[in-house]
């Protein structure tokens, strides 16, 4: 990174490391220990040489929460092992296992005559993973097994995205740890972000900002992969038109480990969070309405595999669902006009504030791509009629407004994370963006959406 962007990454990362934040991490270490298996791989000494505890001893929490008051050689992390630690073999049972049992991984290795499992394989065998990482993953396995089974899928998605590309196995290498490893973070932040009913909106999302850098900074310590790897991680949330975080992006801006990773992370979880619900078909209409935000050669991969598993089953929708969609949006950018008003030029009247131009920028970009794809409300409200008992076709005009919906969602709730103080201000463009996200979120509350 360069000079601007480590200073960056290190005021976002004052925010993660706030020692209340790192309290999560802890507690589900001690947690982990109470249920046995956590021993010191060799002796533990202060940083003036006293040893507090001998190599082999069993640490519980009463233990850990008496070593951490002293100031050590050195994290504690480092002296701990746990039975059953997390190994690049036992990395490569866990995905011989996806690839077998896992719908998006078995697509990868089973649908194109060009892949194998033992090819996707061979860039995680060769793959370091020094002792400190690995206890990581264990907590991870361990206490948040969802997000374990995620990075193992992520890493596959990736290393399948990186073969499709061009790069070669020694290329792919780098880019499986970085995939394995971009959401240590979320072991960082509170575990009410682990529960998908739990919504987190407003100043709580800064958490969600902050975790690439967390992970980065916790590969970096490491001082064992190349910069590339670190680079990737911290862009695996960025997007190719800049509306991405934690820096915005755009572009070439972002590495090419970045890009494959940010392409993997949307594909894992789409098919995480529709398991049985067309998560393919889902997914390839967000690929289409969302062209600018992600690679388009990697796209071009991905489309031909989810086109495959699409034509096996269709999301039942109704009119209902679709009318919904289109009154929900309409409504939107009609709420944006009306609250806009109050930013008529005026003679000497600043630019609008940030958040007032990301409102507007964003709209726009929203209702532009909605165009493009042929679900702009106005189409859809054209298309409707002459959609009557056509269940596929409902399906995809129900998906891509729901979609949509979502961005519009990601708007406000970037207008929160940003600004969580914008309710307070007396600036005009501020005013205006308090008024009509309070005017979005009754209607979706008012409305709610029949899928998740």
């Amino acid at each position: 990174m360069n000079v601007f962007e480590t200073s960056l990454a290190a005021s976002i990362a004052d925010d993660a490391n706030a020692p209340g934040d790192n309290r999560h991490y802890l507690r589900a270490l001690t947690d982990m220990a109470d249920r046995g298996g956590v021993l010191t791989h060799d002796a533990i000494y202060t940083d003036r040489g006293v040893k507090l505890v001998d190599k082999g001893t069993r640490v519980d929490s009463e233990l850990y929460d008496r070593l951490v008051k002293h100031k050590l050689r050195g994290p504690i992390e480092d002296h701990l092992s746990v039975e059953n630690m997390v190994s690049v073999q036992s990395l490569l049972q866990v995905a011989r296992t996806q690839c077998e049992g896992d719908t998006l991984v078995y697509l990868l290795v089973h649908t194109l005559p060009d892949m194998t499992e033992s090819k996707l394989l061979a860039p995680v065998r060769a793959m370091p993973l020094p002792p400190a990482l690995a206890f990581k993953l264990t907590v991870m396995r361990e206490q948040h097994p969802l997000l374990f089974a995620h990075s193992v899928r992520m890493m596959l998605v990736a290393v399948y995205l990186g073969i499709k590309s061009g790069l070669s196995e020694r290329e792919c290498t780098p880019l499986a740890a970085a995939a394995l490893l971009h959401d240590l973070g979320v072991l960082h932040m509170d575990p009410a972000w682990h529960d998908p009913a739990n919504k987190i909106t407003g100043a709580g999302r800064k958490q969600l900002l902050a975790h690439p850098v967390t992970a980065m900074l916790i590969i970096r310590e490491q001082n064992i992969y190349p910069r590339s790897v670190e680079q990737a991680v911290l862009e695996h949330h960025e997007c190719m038109d800049g509306s991405g975080y934690p820096r915005r992006l755009r572009g070439e801006q972002i590495s090419r480990l970045g890009q494959l990773l940010l392409t993997a992370e949307v594909v894992a979880a789409f098919f995480e969070k529709y398991a049985s619900e067309g998560a393919a078909q889902r997914l390839a209409l967000t690929l289409k309405l969302n062209h600018r935000k992600f690679p388009a050669d990697l796209v071009a991969y991905l489309l031909p595999l989810l086109q495959i598993r699409a034509v096996q089953g269709d999301v039942p929708a109704s009119q209902d669902d679709v009318q919904r969609c289109i009154t929900l949006l309409t409504g939107a950018f009609e709420d944006w006009q009306r609250c806009r008003v109050i930013l008529q030029p005026v003679a000497g009247q600043p630019s609008p504030e940030p958040a007032c131009a990301l409102v507007e920028q964003r709209l726009a970009a929203l209702q532009r791509s909605l165009f493009e794809s042929g679900s702009h409300p106005r189409q859809l409200a054209e298309m409707l009629p002459h959609l009557q008992g056509d269940a596929q076709g409902l399906a995809e005009l129900a998906l891509l407004g729901q979609e949509a919906l979502w961005q519009l969602q990601r708007i406000i709730d970037t207008t929160h994370s940003h600004w969580p103080q914008l309710s307070a201000s007396e600036d005009a463009g501020d005013i205006a963006v308090v008024q009509w996200r309070a005017a979005c979120t009754a209607r979706l509350v008012q409305a709610p959406a029949t899928q998740a």
